[in-house]
């Protein structure tokens, strides 16, 4: 694996869950099963914070460059002041907390869980209070929040609600891919159009768009919410044969450049990450192999680097369960434009 890989003084210990920078710096939040709750500066590579709970940390979220938030096994969900390494339970789910979430537009934080409920609590109250519970029908692989969308994923559905009313009606959708969902995430806003992408554990991506800008960009698999079935195009992510017949890889997350329009990374369960263009629907370059699988992405708030987090994720079972890592690659707007003359070429 190519890039600066981040040094810890005490090695991970378990498998990492997510990856988040901040929106204001070069800060990394890092959730993962050992327990720990991290706060690493890529700019001086080193640790910032490290905070030791009762409960492993399935995902974690910002909500400012100073607060975060993370969802633990325990169903707890827990606030840091970053600043002050101080820390507390806001609420609790009846079973295992999976996904978390901070809008920016309510100031809610919203958290689902294995006991198949969506929980929000308003963040601009001292002593956060609980404001909605909603129902689903088995629990969420996967979240995503922007503006007053909250897009939920549950088996092969993608849950559509209105934050400002979720108690209101909610708009269900069957990719008809077949298979379950493992992530999603919503389209970075700079990149002028709406909507959200999926990654399946057959190696497939949807790109999913609320406008018609979205008709071009059917780089990997496209479907439009508001067509039938018969506009469903697909592409295999990561296509591998083996002996003749696909060989299939779940990708495991996905992530926009904030900087350059229609670019897109993915990372699977073999340790590929992939760029590839949206807009001219072709793939643009493939970093060295990780040592392990890739369990999480996240660019920064200029779109210059992107960490990686090479680490078992107990889904395949060649997995090796070394010590999980982190790399921060440089893959900015020039990489872009570099990978795409090249593939012109």
């Amino acid at each position: 694996m190519s890039g600066t890989r981040l040094n810890f003084d005490e090695p991970i210990g378990d498998g990492i869950t997510r990856l988040r920078f901040s929106p204001e710096s070069n800060n990394l939040l890092i959730s993962s099963w050992d327990s720990k709750f991290r706060l690493f500066d890529v700019d001086s590579n080193r640790l910032r914070l490290e905070a030791q709970t009762e409960a492993a940390h399935l995902d974690c979220c910002f909500e400012s460059g100073f607060i975060a938030y993370s969802a633990g096994s325990d169903g707890s969900v827990c606030r840091y002041d970053l600043h002050s390494g101080a820390y507390g339970a806001i609420g609790r789910h009846d079973d295992v907390a999976t996904c978390i979430e901070y809008s920016d537009a309510t100031g809610q934080v919203i958290t689902t869980g294995w006991d198949g409920k969506i929980l929000s609590w308003d963040s601009r109250i001292e002593a956060a209070s609980q404001e909605h519970l909603i129902g689903l029908t088995s629990h969420a692989e996967s979240m995503s929040v922007w503006g007053f969308e909250l897009l939920v994923a549950t088996g092969s559905l993608v849950h559509k609600h209105d934050l400002r009313k979720l108690d209101g009606a909610v708009h269900k959708q069957d990719l008809s891919m077949g298979v379950p969902i493992r992530c999603m995430r919503s389209v970075c806003p700079n990149l002028c159009w709406e909507g959200f992408a999926v990654g399946s554990v057959d190696g497939r991506v949807t790109l999913q768009s609320n406008s018609e800008e979205m008709e071009y960009l059917s780089a990997i698999h496209y479907w439009n919410i508001a067509n039938n079935d018969d506009d469903l195009f697909t592409f295999r992510c990561h296509p591998k044969s083996k002996n003749g017949k696909y060989h299939l890889v779940a990708v495991n997350d996905i992530t926009f450049n904030p900087s350059v329009r229609g670019a897109i990374v993915t990372g699977d369960d073999e340790g590929y990450v992939i760029a590839w263009d949206a807009r001219r629907r072709r793939r643009l370059l493939e970093l060295p192999r990780c040592p392990n699988s890739v369990a999480a992405l996240s660019y920064n708030h200029t779109g210059e680097f992107l960490a990686i987090a090479s680490s078992y994720t107990c889904q395949e079972a060649n997995e090796i369960e070394d010590h999980p890592q982190i790399f921060i690659q440089e893959m900015g707007e020039s990489h872009f434009r570099s990978a795409s003359a090249k593939s012109s070429s």
